[in-house]
């Protein structure tokens, strides 16, 4: 069974410092994903160069094909250690999640990574060995639906020293704080951004060291089936609709046209959801068996303006107008396959209709980017 990543990054710097001195590096390849953590000793500049050379070396080498135990022998002789306090310059955690859920991790000086499904820790299979003179642990598990592992620096378990605890947040604390506060509803930025808050407060809004929290939630895939425009040919509209029905997960018709279609293959009556209506975005449609019928081009615009621009998933989500419910939908879909219509629409050759919305082609193509530098999988095919 294939998962889906579903990742958050927090992080706090050391109080009076401009940078962080943790880094954290995500690479996606077409079978695997892979997190990099590193602490630079110390704070600041210096430790912020360190970590960010040993997950960008690391991230790299992984990227580029090497072994793991490559990317390790490496790191273990490229890292030097502090004379004085008999630590490395920088530590680190590597991660290496399968498409399938299979996951490798190993750490070098990094607190013991959390790994839970639901609401409870669970106790990864761990090993030990030593490269280039560095003690390494590493962890073998399979993630799969609701499994969740979180990565921290050592400035969270030391949240609260000499101010609210005596000893500490502590790893054991942490652990029951993420066993409370898990919920399979809540994305994984959202519970790092929570976490780091508590971690914030303990520290007395003062932090006395860089502060990094990753959480990897897993999930089954959420799929999308979206077809947009009539095909260039009127033989093609059965097929085009067949492919839309037949296809995974949610689906999105965009182009009255298109709606009408649809509606007209399906024996079904396509109704205008005037609540919907908003501004300058035309109101959406109702079709039984179908999750979500918008109009085209206007849409198509908006909604991707709303992928350009950073809106959050949870502000669309409150909105009613077609272009908010479409970037939503796309937001939490992972693979998406779009249907294509060539046709073209003689209602765009108007000369009042602003130039932009004629050229809906490149909209899409815009669109399909946007989407794939958002680590969508999309699929696409022409009609």
């Amino acid at each position: 069974m294939e998962i889906r990543l579903d990742y958050g990054i927090a992080q706090l710097k050391k109080y009076n410092e401009e940078l962080c001195g943790d880094s954290v590096e995500i690479i996606n390849t077409e079978d695997a994903s892979i997190v990099v953590v590193s602490d630079g000793l110390g704070s600041g500049v210096k430790a912020n160069i360190l970590s960010r050379l040993t997950v960008k070396t690391a991230g790299t080498m992984l990227k580029m094909g090497g072994d793991i135990d490559e990317v390790i022998e490496t790191l273990a002789h490229t890292l030097p250690m502090c004379r004085e306090r008999n630590l490395a310059y920088s530590t680190f955690t590597i991660a290496h999640i399968r498409n399938d859920g299979r996951t490798y991790l190993v750490e070098y000086d990094n607190p013991a990574v959390f790994v839970g499904k639901n609401n409870r820790l669970i106790q990864a299979h761990q090993i030990s060995r030593v490269i280039g003179d560095k003690k390494i642990k590493e962890y073998f598990f399979q993630m799969q639906d609701n499994d969740w592992m979180v990565i921290v620096s050592d400035g969270v378990l030391h949240a609260g020293i000499g101010n609210v605890m005596n000893m500490g947040w502590g790893w054991e604390r942490v652990g029951k704080h993420l066993e409370e506060t898990y919920s399979p509803g809540k994305d994984a930025a959202q519970w790092a951004e929570e976490t780091k808050q508590l971690c914030y407060n303990l520290y007395g809004e003062k932090p006395g060291d860089d502060a990094t929290i990753v959480v990897v939630k897993a999930r089954a895939p959420r799929y999308l089936t979206m077809l947009i425009g009539p095909p260039q040919n009127k033989e093609d509209d059965y097929t085009v609709v067949n492919k839309l029905m037949n296809g995974r997960g949610m689906k999105i018709v965009c182009g009255g046209t298109t709606g009408n279609i649809v509606g007209r293959i399906l024996g079904r009556e396509v109704a205008v959801d005037l609540s919907s209506n908003f501004g300058k975005i035309p109101p959406i449609g109702i079709l039984p068996g179908i999750d979500l019928v918008t109009e085209g081009a206007v849409t198509l615009v908006y909604a991707l303006e709303h992928l350009k621009y950073g809106a959050k998933l949870d502000d669309l989500k409150t909105r009613k107008d077609g272009a908010s419910r479409l970037a939503a939908a796309l937001l939490e879909a992972d693979d998406i396959h779009i249907v294509v219509g060539t046709a073209a629409n003689p209602a765009l050759q108007d000369v009042k209709v602003p130039a932009i919305y004629t050229y809906k082609h490149h909209v899409i193509r815009d669109l399909i980017a946007t989407l794939k530098e958002k680590g969508k999988k999309v699929t696409e095919e022409y009609y």
